[in-house]
């Protein structure tokens, strides 16, 4: 049965040190307000898992809660690069940082085999590329009944899956619409889901192209009005996209990046 929860309350109850976390959202319903409250609490050595790793993921790792991160792409979109990621890998500041790339296809198989409770994934993507050889996580298989070469992938089945959401009924199921990326895949793969959503309605009414994730796969709810910004959610706010530009000066400098995050993550009052 899904609890409903304060965001402190649920990310204190689900995330532990060392664990494995996928925070999920492609270009929208980014979970920001969780990430900074899993930065808050202090949790270190975790292994981030998100196909598109951008601001968030580079605040995570500047302030030191990341061990390892499997990703298929990071980056500032459409700005540059992710400087205290970049620090980590180059300079191992404020800590070293194991790396496990994929590409984007790879990643969304891995999530599949996951949410189906598979042991793997079957594709026939990184033919041509050096991925193989950087990563352990990929090896060719043969296909029993036509003998092709193929690749697999095994499953991702992080500890704790967490998203962001338009809407939760009082039953806890959740309704989220626009660029919805992998939050389905995540939800059904996770062994603990965390959704923030902007309200909580007494239903939830048809929309052309909504999903809905059923209550019984969500661990926690928590009420988080503006959770995704500075990304967007659709039908609530825009994206602010100087915030974007401006990430990329905050976060070229450490002292800069660690005063910004002091003032803005670390005293800021949590949300829901």
């Amino acid at each position: 049965m899904t609890a409903f929860l304060t965001l402190s309350a649920a990310i204190a109850e689900y995330v532990h040190d060392g664990d494995s976390v996928a925070l999920e959202g492609f270009t929208h319903l980014i979970p920001f307000a969780a990430g900074h409250e899993v930065i808050r609490q202090g949790y270190r050595d975790l292994e981030l898992i998100r196909m598109t790793p951008d601001l968030l993921y580079d605040q995570m790792i500047g302030m030191g809660c990341v061990r390892r991160l499997v990703f298929s792409y990071a980056g500032n979109p459409g700005v540059g690069s992710l400087h205290r990621f970049r620090d980590a890998v180059e300079h191992d500041w404020p800590n070293r940082i194991e790396l496990e790339e994929h590409s984007h296809a790879g990643m969304v198989n891995r999530y599949v085999a996951g949410a189906s409770n598979l042991p793997f994934a079957v594709m026939r993507g990184y033919t041509g590329t050096d991925l193989p050889k950087h990563t352990s996580t990929i090896a060719s298989i043969t296909c029993p009944f036509t003998g092709e070469v193929l690749t697999a992938v095994p499953a991702l089945r992080p500890q704790v899956g967490i998203i962001h959401a338009q809407r939760a009924d009082q039953a806890g199921n959740i309704q989220l619409w626009g660029i919805t990326g992998v939050q389905k895949e995540v939800a059904l793969a996770a062994h603990h889901t965390i959704v923030t959503v902007e309200e909580i309605v007494p239903r939830l009414e048809p929309l052309p192209g909504a999903v809905v994730i059923p209550g019984w796969v969500i661990a926690a709810v928590a009420e988080a009005p503006g959770g995704a910004r500075p990304s967007y959610a659709h039908g609530y706010y825009d994206r602010d996209n100087g915030f974007y530009r401006e990430w990329d000066l905050i976060s070229r400098e450490r002292a800069r990046f660690a005063t910004w995050m002091e003032e803005n993550v670390l005293h800021a009052s949590t949300a829901g």
